[in-house]
C-alpha cells in the first residue's frame, strides 16, 4: 500500500472474484488498523448472512464483529464521530446509494474501505463497484485460482440454474473461474471434477 494521505479521509476499494481473498485482505487491513490503537466500525449487507447473521466472515473462517444493514444510508446513522476507519463488506449488495455514503465518510475525513464483487456471475461489471473504483485513492485487485485450469481467475462461476443477478452463496454454489473456462450461462455450468483443491 502506499503512503497514507494525512488529516483527510480516502477510499480503499478491494475487488475480485468469489474466493479471491478480498474478505481475508480487508480483515486484515481491519485489523492492522485495530493494532494500531485506532477506531474501527465494520458493516455488512443483512442480505450476506452465509457464515454468520452479524460478523464478516472470511471463506476460511476468519471472523469480525459487524453491524449488518439493509440500507447503505444505515451506515451514516450507526457511524459514531470518533471512528476513525469504516470497513464495509460484500459493498455490491448496497446499491448506488453506497457511493454517496462512501464520498460523505471519506470527506468526514475517515478511511473507508470496501471490498466487493466488480464482476457478477455473467462477467459484466457489477454496479456500484465501477463508481466505487472511480472514485477510490486505493484500489486492490485480488484474484483467485481457476478450478479447470490452473490459471489466474477473475470470474465467479455460478453452478446452479438461477437467473436472479443476486444469489448469496459459497462453495456449492460458486467457484473461481478464469475467463477462458467462464461459462455465462447458469444452466450449462457444471462443477470441476477429480481436483485436490485446498481450503480457500
Amino acid at each position: 500500500m502506499h503512503q497514507a494521505p494525512k488529516e483527510i479521509g480516502w477510499v480503499e476499494v478491494i475487488c475480485g472474484s468469489m474466493f479471491s481473498g478480498k474478505t481475508e485482505e480487508l480483515i486484515r487491513r481491519l485489523k492492522r488498523a485495530l493494532y494500531g490503537k485506532q477506531k474501527v466500525q465494520v458493516f455488512k449487507p443483512r442480505l450476506d448472512d452465509r457464515y454468520d447473521e452479524s460478523a464478516v466472515v472470511s471463506h476460511s473462517l476468519i471472523k469480525v464483529p459487524s453491524v449488518p444493514v439493509v440500507r447503505a444510508a444505515e451506515i451514516l446513522m450507526h457511524v459514531r464521530p470518533e471512528t476513525e476507519v469504516v470497513g464495509i463488506d460484500e459493498v455490491q449488495f448496497l446499491g448506488p446509494e453506497i457511493v454517496q455514503v462512501v464520498e460523505q465518510l471519506a470527506g468526514q475525513g475517515k478511511r473507508v474501505i470496501c471490498a466487493g464483487l466488480d464482476q457478477d456471475y455473467q462477467g459484466r461489471p457489477f454496479e456500484p463497484m465501477p463508481q466505487l473504483l472511480a472514485i477510490a485513492e486505493y484500489i486492490t485487485k485480488e484474484l483467485a485460482i481457476c478450478v479447470v485450469c490452473g490459471n489466474p481467475a477473475n470470474r465467479s462461476q455460478r453452478l446452479i440454474a438461477r437467473e436472479e443477478r443476486v444469489v448469496v452463496g459459497a462453495t456449492g454454489s460458486y467457484e473461481a473461474r478464469c475467463r477462458k473456462c467462464h461459462v455465462p450461462a447458469p444452466a450449462e455450468a457444471t462443477p470441476a471434477q477429480n481436483l485436490d483443491l485446498f481450503p480457500r
